[in-house]
């Protein structure tokens, strides 16, 4: 038979499944000999049977009776007894943390009778009032579904009417009329009255915590920290103790350090005459915790050694709550502690430092998204004042500039000197100029990975995407925020990419120390404040390092980006897009190769652009000399580097209809957008398609590619240039290609007189190649998955179309736990990544396999690509360093993190 309660000294913090994580620290703080008041669990299993069946498991009431029955005897009063009676306390407690989310209900036990039997074994009438008004009152809140506003209300008219600053300074018979305000309440809002059976008040306070579980706030908490919604949640009940009885009485939160700078030292708020809903509620001012010694000096003392007792057998920041009874201390809860991103790399440091842990639970204990988090610069916004709008957090980090509505502009203002935020609807390729000259980039539509976020991200520029509180008018060059508020070109607004908020004005910025030392590989000076953060990131990356198997690269298209990628750590680059080399001016020359009308026209501008892609790839060569550099041939269907359809379409119109003649590029440029229009671009002519159907297209970027290996080997340089094929779907394509490839690099090297060889691999993008891998690994020398394509085409969405559409109602119903396109989906495109993995190796050993979509930044996905078994993941530069870091930690094993959900 399933058992479904077990009491404190049966369980510790291994059974934290089990017994949720309040219970099982209860328990452990149990059997380490700290005055913890006893009590019970009913385990996280009786909740999951609850919710199933929607009524009590068989056995548990019988478990919870037996475990009553013992608390009672230890005790030597009986639950609610009339004269000195035992009351409980009933508090949620899952796996997770999850601060507030769920209910706790305290002074289980108390009734019309009981209550003076409380006040006369208190000896404290006022004490025994104030207790039985919280319990009717978390009670009718909680259990019996009353709006917890009708109490606050009657409470506020009730300390209105007698002058009184806080509950405080009302009296034991203030609180006994209170006492029936609450009673009277919940009989008008329910039709039933506030039950008198301790019993029942025990049954219905436990079945409402494992409701709880399910309520609104505690779902969506779940979503935020990724916490599973199958999990459920324990109950504690424990015999209650009193921070409530007067001046040496009070409750308190304490930290063994400070959460949010790691330093030692003893931190936390005191309340004294207050229990411990009162400490986290904010109702009155606490003290610090300091206070406490000059208050009670033996209580200080006793909970700084159990403090130190905790920190040093969980051998981590340890977050405490305690209530000091007349004099004496209890220890209510104890977990480890939530911690900032700067708290985590300083506490990682010091606790190895301090022999507490080793240097990988060090490493095991920082996390990539908490190293993004110090990376980017921040507003100091403690009086900034209320935003004009907020959108989605797409790129994080602080940017102030003037508002600009174009790329143009926004080149043109940058260019002077001036610090510019481009505004627009939405980004495409030609706003790219625009996104590298401005500081931040606010779009009115679009999400996480649209077109600005990406590009942002892999920029390191701020980005925050669908404003759509905004109403963007590039046209007037103007936005409106939903407060009527104007936003004109050249005003000067802040841009919070870390919390999607745009500010009106120059909100001042605090530099990024961590920043700083990634860019110069200087730790300034060491010991506490930013020299000690910055030295605890430089030994957490460089232990990343020592331990990692992956090997991280970075996706860079200018020799700018690939120089910062290799200060950043990055061994090489794993994806250079070639279409953005034909932007900007460059783009006269795609046109003239899309309008030719012979071949002699084509091979013209091909023969132009050639010096020009040369000289690109030998700069980024030359930046990452001795380390690969893979590059991937044209990807994007051609029309994207014409001009706007519908843009041409209106000006061809206006001229007829002037009775004018159109200009005759116009005419040309319209034809040839009309005839290269695609209802699906993404699934049309490109990738190695273009290739096979374009003349000379891959031949000239080709040509472009082993000159620059030439030129740099005629320098003494060690270039490693590798030839990528996008979109592959079939091996007798790569078959192709490859032929065109080695044909073209034989010329070079003849022409040379110098051997020029690059490997050609391709890009695993659609399923249909993950499913064939073994035959087109007999054609590639490498793969790279490129996981943005390879998630659309999985699961046949088109990102730029469903992250507006619909996916937050896809994440509320969690249908996903978080967006595919942010984090691998391991069943579907994960599980397409290890057929593909599997099949290849088998047909060729020696096969180089990576990744180059935006998951090989985030830090889930690395841990995933670790698993699968590939040899690198590459991400945007500014990524880099996440990506060393989680690649360090997926190699270690059975190392303890710091799970402080």
């Amino acid at each position: 038979m399933v058992r479904y309660v077990y009491d404190f000294t049966e369980g510790g913090r291994e059974m934290a499944g089990l017994l949720g994580g309040k219970g099982s620290n209860l328990a452990e703080m149990t059997r380490l000999g700290l005055p913890v008041p006893p009590g019970f669990v009913i385990t996280t299993e009786a909740c999951r049977a609850f919710l199933t069946t929607g009524g009590e498991p068989p056995g548990m009431s019988r478990e919870v009776s037996d475990h009553l029955a013992a608390l009672e005897e230890a005790a030597g009063r009986r639950l609610g007894q009339r004269d000195d009676p035992l009351l409980l306390s009933v508090r949620s407690g899952a796996r997770f943390s999850m601060p507030g989310m769920m209910e706790t209900i305290l002074d289980i036990g108390l009734n019309d009778d009981s209550v003076s039997g409380l006040a006369k074994a208190s000896g404290s009438e006022r004490f025994a009032w104030d207790s039985y008004r919280r319990l009717v009152q978390m009670f009718g809140a909680t259990v019996m579904g009353v709006d917890a506003a009708l109490f606050e209300r009657a409470m506020t008219d009730l300390e209105e009417l007698r002058g009184a600053g806080d509950d405080l300074r009302l009296d034991a018979r203030d609180l006994a009329g209170l006492v029936e305000t609450y009673k009277t309440v919940i009989r008008r809002e329910t039709g039933e009255d506030f039950p008198q059976s301790p019993a029942e008040q025990l049954r219905r306070a436990i079945l409402a915590v494992f409701q709880s579980w399910n309520g609104e706030r505690a779902r969506l908490y779940r979503r935020r920290e990724h916490i599973p919604d199958d999990l459920g949640t324990a109950v504690s009940v424990q015999r209650m103790v009193f921070g409530n009885l007067g001046a040496d009485s009070g409750s308190g939160v304490a930290f063994t350090r400070d959460p949010a700078t790691g330093r030692p030292g003893l931190y936390g708020d005191y309340l004294p005459d207050a229990q411990g809903e009162d400490v986290v509620s904010g109702i009155r001012n606490t003290v610090p915790l300091s206070e406490l010694e000059r208050l009670d000096a033996a209580s200080y003392t006793g909970l700084r050694a159990h403090m130190e007792t905790l920190e040093r057998h969980y051998r981590d920041l340890c977050d405490i709550e305690f209530t000091i009874e007349r004099g004496t201390l209890w220890m209510l809860q104890t977990r480890v502690g939530k911690r900032t991103a700067e708290a985590a790399f300083a506490l990682a440091a010091a606790l190895a430092d301090e022999g507490l842990i080793t240097p990988d639970e060090g490493l095991a204990r920082v996390s990539g998204e908490g190293l993004a988090r110090l990376m980017f610069p921040r507003f100091d916004t403690s009086g900034d004042g209320e935003p004009l709008a907020r959108g989605l957090p797409a790129s994080p980090g602080a940017a102030v500039g003037a508002a600009v509505f174009h790329s143009a502009d926004a080149v043109r203002r940058a260019a002077a000197g001036e610090k510019v935020v481009l505004v627009r609807q939405e980004t495409n390729p030609d706003d790219l100029p625009g996104m590298i000259a401005a500081q931040a980039v606010l779009t009115g539509r679009g999400g996480k990975t649209s077109h600005a976020a990406v590009v942002a991200r892999g920029m390191g520029k701020v980005c925050v995407c669908g404003a759509e509180e905004l109403t963007v008018d590039t046209g007037a060059r103007r936005f409106t925020a939903p407060d009527g508020t104007v936003v004109e070109e050249g005003t000067v607004v802040s841009v919070d990419g870390s919390t999607g908020a745009v500010y009106a004005g120059a909100v001042p910025l605090v530099d990024s120390e961590v920043m700083r030392f990634l860019e110069t590989g200087d730790t300034g000076e060491t010991g506490e404040g930013a020299g000690g953060l910055v030295d605890a990131v430089a030994r957490a990356l460089a232990r990343a390092d020592t331990v990692r198997r992956l090997e991280v690269r970075a996706n860079a298209d200018t020799p700018e980006d690939a120089a910062r990628a290799r200060r950043f750590g990055a061994r090489g680059i794993g994806l250079c897009r070639t279409e953005h080399m034909f932007l900007g001016e460059r783009r006269k020359l795609v046109e003239e190769m899309i309008l030719a009308d012979s071949p002699t026209a084509r091979d013209r501008a091909l023969t132009a652009l050639l010096p020009l892609q040369r000289q690109d790839f030998a700069g980024i060569l030359e930046a990452m000399d001795g380390l690969p550099v893979t590059i991937r041939l044209l990807d994007p269907p051609l029309h994207e580097f014409l001009p706007d359809r519908t843009a041409l379409a209106v000006r061809v119109a206006a001229a007829e209809a002037r009775g004018d003649l159109p200009a005759a590029r116009d005419t040309q440029l319209l034809a040839a957008v009309n005839r290269m229009h695609e209802e699906n671009p993404m699934l049309g002519l490109r990738g190695v398609r273009l290739g096979l159907v374009v003349p000379g297209l891959v031949a000239m970027q080709v040509r472009a590619i082993g000159e620059a290996v030439a030129e740099r080997l005629r320098a003494g340089g060690d270039p490693r240039a590798e030839i990528m094929v996008p979109l592959v779907g079939d091996a007798r394509e790569l078959s192709i290609v490859g032929e065109e490839v080695r044909r073209v690099l034989a010329e070079v090297s003849e022409a040379a007189g110098t051997p020029v060889g690059c490997p050609v691999g391709t890009m695993i993008e659609l399923p249909r190649a993950a499913l064939t891998a073994g035959r087109i690994a007999a054609e590639a020398e490498f793969f790279s998955f490129g996981t943005n394509d390879l998630t659309q085409t999985t699961w046949g969405f088109s990102r730029d179309d469903v992250e507006a559409e619909f996916f937050s109602a896809y994440l509320d119903k969690g249908v996903f736990p978080a967006s595919p396109f942010e984090t691998i989906d391991r069943d579907g495109v994960g599980r397409l990544v290890g057929i593909a993995v599997a099949e290849g190796r088998a047909a060729r050993p020696d096969l180089k396999i990576g990744v180059c979509g935006e998951h090989g930044g985030d830090p889930d996905s690395v841990h995933f690509f670790h698993a699968a078994g590939l040899d690198y993941v590459s991400c945007s530069p500014f990524r880099v360093p996440v990506a060393r870091l989680e690649a360090g930690r997926a190699a270690l094993r059975d190392t303890g993190a710091s799970d402080s959900r």
